[in-house]
């Protein structure tokens, strides 16, 4: 028998988004565990927001609803309000109920710049993975670091000197285009840089993830300038929080870390360099000196890194597929650094869910 087709449906539904949501969906795992993060940073969003005044957006939910940018991999946050309008899995991922208005985007953006204000993005990592069960996951000796470009919101033709303050494009064709007198009058924090020798120049920054060597898991994330020293700048600072002059922890990297002053001061914190060996031959067949001898190379712990390290590929390729490592969406320096912290978090927290499924 044909049922009867009601093109207006019910004035009324009973059945909350917490009953519409699959028993099983990945997101209810993760919902736990930010749920859980949020509670123990009740008083760093207290520190942030003042005690009198209007309401505003609660910071739990402008976090949920960012991880979900994340997850989804949503274009801008204009789009995220839109898709939180009508998607109950996103308004019950965010604690919004069926009938609760959404924020709009230029007001949701003005309060996510004050939560990277916070450095809640830092203390949303810290706070998770040292979770009771979450510990057993990483390691606390052996590590591993990288770095990848991220690609400035901002066009070549935006590249202009700095003396030209009045905006009328002085024409620099034929001249040598370097930081030190050009910057871009979208994106002033972005740098040019260009990946290797025959790639073509962007402006971009860089992203450095440092990534425990268990289950490979990230740990620590900087974003910085893009130059020809940021890496190992990068490492040893992000390294120095780890490292102690009690326990000898090993760090793993590619051959662009192979430098004899980095290695010299990853030694002096205590820090074994599992560094790849970088012995490039130049054009008249002279072969680079390297710093890394047989001293370290000839340990199986060094292998292991190197076998570790190409780990955090996994980590790139989730990262410029969804999240905002490709290109950014924010501009300036502390945007682009909690959009990247972000794509940290959220790989992190799809990951954390099925490694504690195996433990049992």
């Amino acid at each position: 028998m044909r049922g009867p087709f009601d093109d207006q449906g019910q004035l009324f539904s009973y059945i909350s988004p917490e009953r519409r949501v699959p028993t099983q969906h990945p997101l209810r795992t993760i919902r736990e565990l930010v749920r859980e993060v949020f509670r123990d940073l009740d008083h760093d969003f207290r520190i942030l927001y003042s005690t009198t005044g209007r309401p505003l957006n609660p910071p739990e939910q402008l976090l949920s609803a960012l991880l979900l940018q994340v997850f989804y991999g949503v274009r801008s946050e204009r789009q995220l309000m839109e898709q939180l309008d009508y998607n109950l899995l996103y308004r019950w991922f965010v604690g919004l109920a069926s009938d609760d208005a959404v924020w709009d985007a230029t007001t949701f953006t003005k309060n996510r710049e004050r939560l990277q204000q916070g450095d809640l993005f830092n203390r949303f990592m810290e706070t998770r993975l040292p979770h009771q069960a979450v510990t057993p996951l990483l390691s606390d000796e052996h590590f591993s670091v990288d770095g990848t470009l991220i690609e400035a919101w901002a066009g070549h033709k935006s590249f202009k000197p700095k003396s030209d303050t009045d905006g009328d494009g002085v024409n620099s064709h034929g001249t040598t285009r370097k930081n030190n007198t050009l910057e871009s009058t979208t994106d002033p924090d972005s740098r040019l840089y260009r990946k290797s020798e025959g790639k073509e120049s962007k402006l971009c920054y860089m992203g450095h993830p440092m990534m425990e060597n268990r289950n490979g898991l990230a740990v620590a994330g900087l974003v910085t300038q893009a130059s020809g020293t940021a890496e190992r700048a990068a490492a040893e600072r992000m390294l120095g929080k780890n490292a102690s002059p009690h326990t000898r922890i090993t760090v793993g990297a590619d051959k662009a870390y192979d430098v004899a002053e980095h290695v010299a001061r990853l030694r002096a914190k205590n820090v074994t360099p599992h560094i790849a060996v970088n012995a490039y031959v130049t054009k008249t067949g002279q072969a680079r000196k390297t710093s890394i001898d047989g001293r370290t190379t000839r340990h199986k712990g060094y292998s292991l890194s190197q076998g570790k390290r190409k780990m955090m590929v996994c980590m790139f390729g989730w990262g410029k597929q969804h999240g905002t490592m490709r290109k950014a969406k924010y501009r300036g320096l502390a945007g682009v650094a909690a959009g990247f912290l972000l794509s940290l978090i959220g790989d992190n927290l799809i990951r954390i869910p099925k490694l504690l499924a195996q433990r049992g």
